[in-house]
């Protein structure tokens, strides 16, 4: 069985699982893929109740291996196929493949397998939504044009569920050879600029869920990342619910300026995302941590030193999830720790760093279940970005932050 680094989380009598996995056996790339997820069923059948796994992502380390896992992991899933993203970024383990996914108990919640780009889970008066753009490859078309069709792929996955884009609250997108530049113009910058495009039609200012910054747009979370090849993949999770005790709350850091507030010099038309994204339901607060990086206000800390961009993009995270952040933005009673870290992936842009990134990681967090990658990082000077998920509790009860903010 591959490393079965996991984290059970409870919402209620709802139970949802974190899975970070790595094959251990070596052999050929199909004895790796069934090692995971034959490791992905082990875990499922620990936790007592029917599971079914809603999101996955799996990384691979050659473009070739796509088809193979694609077969591979239809047979295992048939009907119950997962929404799924087959990324090519090698684990940093030397390994062919590694699995990060989510999965939810179904004795109190109802997952819909729609089609292969949206899947739907529903408990506790809330509809979670995974969706996906699909995987383009370039085709003589633009950076521009790609990532704009992307979007309205997404839009389209959502749309056939019922979901107006508005409802976003995180996304994920992996972008061949992120910092190349064709015409003179960098790839991720391209992106930028249709992803704002694309967003100047969203009424983001008038999410269904309150926010407490009514005529402000509330971007979602997001990551954008490299991979080998050309291609974009493009994914998002959405939330839907009538419930009056759930809040959206849009985390920014007060050490970094705020990604869509960046100057021109790092993007013609600057990234539209937030920090952090926290969903407050009841006590529970979940907080989506988009790719963070050795960022300090607008510029890159700690140039050519891997383990120093790894230890500044904890402080980030550190101070971004923090209490007295939450606080600052108007949830006196919430907020979180590295402790309350339920996963995180790791991008490396070398591999050759890949140990001295891991040390910091694991002396700060402990055994967290991770995935470490190889993958270049949106600026030509970052070497490491990490996202993640918190999942913490309000310490009022009862209380409903509106009014704070």
């Amino acid at each position: 069985m591959g490393v079965q680094h996991h984290t059970v989380v409870k919402f209620g009598k709802v139970r949802r699982v974190a899975m970070m996995v790595t094959p251990q056996c070596g052999g050929d790339f199909k004895d790796e893929a069934w090692e995971a997820l034959s490791t992905l069923r082990a875990i499922l059948r620990q936790q007592g109740e029917p599971m079914e796994v809603t999101m996955q992502t799996v990384f691979l380390r050659s473009r070739e291996d796509v088809p193979v896992a694609e077969l591979l992991f239809e047979a295992c899933y048939g009907e119950k196929m997962p929404l799924t993203l087959f990324v090519v970024q090698p684990p940093c383990a030397g390994r062919g493949i590694a699995i990060e996914a989510w999965a939810v108990g179904t004795t109190h919640a109802k997952v819909n397998y729609h089609d292969d780009h949206l899947v739907t889970v529903e408990y506790d008066g809330l509809r979670w939504i995974y969706a996906s753009g699909g995987s383009l490859h370039r085709e003589g078309r633009t950076a521009y044009d790609q990532s704009l069709d992307g979007f309205q792929n997404l839009r389209s996955a959502l749309n056939r569920g019922g979901v107006p884009f508005e409802d976003v609250v995180r996304t994920w997108l992996y972008q061949g050879c992120i910092t190349e530049e064709v015409d003179g113009v960098e790839r991720y910058r391209e992106l930028n600029r249709a992803r704002t495009d694309f967003f100047a039609d969203i009424p983001f200012d008038k999410r269904p869920i309150i926010t407490g910054l009514n005529g402000h747009a509330i971007y979602p979370a997001s990551t954008g990342i490299g991979t080998l090849c050309h291609g974009l993949i493009t994914a998002c999770m959405a939330l839907q619910t009538e419930r009056k005790d759930v809040f959206l709350l849009q985390l920014e850091n007060p050490l970094q300026t705020s990604a869509f507030d960046y100057p021109k010099e790092y993007s013609i038309k600057s990234p539209k995302f937030a920090r952090a994204m926290a969903v407050r339901a009841g006590e529970d607060v979940t907080i989506w941590i988009s790719g963070t990086a050795s960022i300090v206000n607008a510029e890159t800390v700690h140039q050519d030193d891997a383990a120093q961009q790894t230890e500044q993009t904890l402080t980030n995270i550190e101070q971004l999830i923090s209490g007295e952040n939450f606080a600052r933005l108007g949830w006196k009673d919430a907020g979180a720790t590295l402790g309350d870290l339920a996963k995180i992936h790791v991008y490396v842009k070398h591999a050759t760093d890949y140990e001295k990134v891991r040390a910091v990681c694991e002396r700060r967090l402990g055994r967290l279940p991770a995935i470490y990658a190889v993958a270049d990082v949106c600026r030509p000077d970052l070497l490491v970005e990490i996202e993640g998920v918190a999942f913490s509790r309000v310490r009022e009860p009862g209380h409903f932050p509106g009014g704070d903010l």
